[in-house]
């Protein structure tokens, strides 16, 4: 954290600048994006989206961050104890961790209400025990503590031109679209990790199920109907977007970015639809480990792949051309985070659950 940046938002506190330094530190090492958008925010906003982060990326290295070892009662266990001391630093303006101090102070700074904290801590224990999601409906109310309250979370920072009640719902939207950019870019990253966020009645309506997905995973090969669901699904991710389109204009323009879009928040290059003799996933990544200079075998026309993959199409073989290394499949890992983390899609991060860094999930989420 730069003595500028502290200064400038009135943080004077020995202590409580070291913990706001913590935030800014990780953020920088695993937001990227989401940092450099940061940057673009006068100094005096800066610490609080430091601190917004950095308990997000604390929630969100819990569920899915190093130590494979821990069993999801033993992570349940680690996020209830960070979900006390949140209640404890909201209550008393002290907590145990750097991250949490640095956020309840924010907190009580611009007034941001507790409960989209609890909202966003409910999301993250799902993650532990829920895989799949049947409908959009259901994804949304997942969404609503994952992304939309990190835009809620946001708006006191950067300030409205008029009631934050009027733009609090383009707020709300603009972070769910952010995690759903990233629930395509990394829809091989989440069965890997056995979680399917695409609602399965989307991907019914095409004829995808979660086989079929890691099939494809394990294969590298590229199927139709997965490109099908998935440009229904970035048809769905615009709808959201122009959802808050409309919430640009309500923001306080002396803490927006002068580079700030003021007519369209869609993401061209984040969501582009698969360019048409490419190959019908091009861009959805698997991730190099499980890509590889292969030659695949040809997919059959009813029975199933040789591996026990699902049947493909009648009359359709999946393409055999030699792909370049690090290029293959249908349902790819990576290919960048939207926010810098997923679970942190709010109005200041710009786009690319998470990446930030290979491990953990939003801004995951």
């Amino acid at each position: 954290m730069t003595r500028r940046e502290l200064d400038a938002a009135g943080i004077t506190d020995p202590g409580l600048r070291g913990d706001y330094a913590r935030c800014r530190r990780l953020n920088a090492r695993h937001g990227r994006t989401y940092f450099l958008a940061t940057r673009l925010l006068p100094l005096e906003r800066r610490a609080a989206v430091h601190a917004l982060y950095g308990f997000a990326r604390r929630a969100d290295d819990i569920v899915d961050g190093p130590g494979r070892h821990r069993t999801p009662v033993q992570r349940d266990r680690l996020l209830r104890g960070l979900e006390d001391d949140l209640a404890h630093g909201l209550r008393t303006g002290r907590g145990g961790e750097p991250v949490v101090r640095a956020v309840t102070d924010t907190a009580r700074r611009y007034g941001i209400e507790p409960a989209l904290f609890a909202d966003f801590l409910a999301s993250m224990r799902s993650d532990l025990h829920v895989t799949d999601y049947a409908t959009y409906a259901d994804l949304r109310a997942y969404m609503h503590g994952s992304a939309a309250v990190i835009g809620l979370q946001m708006l006191p920072v950067l300030g409205t031109v008029g009631p934050r009640e009027e733009a609090a719902p383009h707020a709300a939207a603009l972070g769910v679209a952010f995690q759903l950019t990233n629930f395509l870019r990394d829809v091989g990253e989440d069965l890997d990790r056995g979680r399917v966020y695409l609602p399965a009645d989307l991907l019914a309506a095409h004829g995808v199920d979660r086989p079929l997905l890691e099939w494809s995973r394990r294969t590298g090969r590229d199927e139709p109907r997965i490109c099908a669901a998935l440009v229904a699904a970035e048809a769905m991710t615009r709808r959201v977007y122009r959802e808050a389109e409309p919430g640009i204009a309500l923001l306080d323009p002396r803490y927006v970015p002068a580079s700030a879009p003021r007519s369209r928040c869609t993401p061209a290059s984040s969501t582009r639809s698969p360019p048409r003799g490419t190959g019908c996933c091009t861009g959805v990544r698997w991730s190099r480990a499980a890509a590889g200079r292969r030659r695949p075998p040809p997919a059959p026309s009813r029975s199933p792949a040789p591996d026990g993959g699902p049947a493909a199409p009648a009359g359709r073989r999946a393409g055999t051309r030699r792909r370049p290394r690090g290029r293959a499949g249908a349902v790819r890992g990576r290919a960048g985070r939207a926010g810098g983390h997923r679970r942190c899609g709010g109005a200041a991060g710009g786009t690319g659950r998470r990446r930030r860094r290979r491990g953990g999930r939003h801004a995951r989420r």
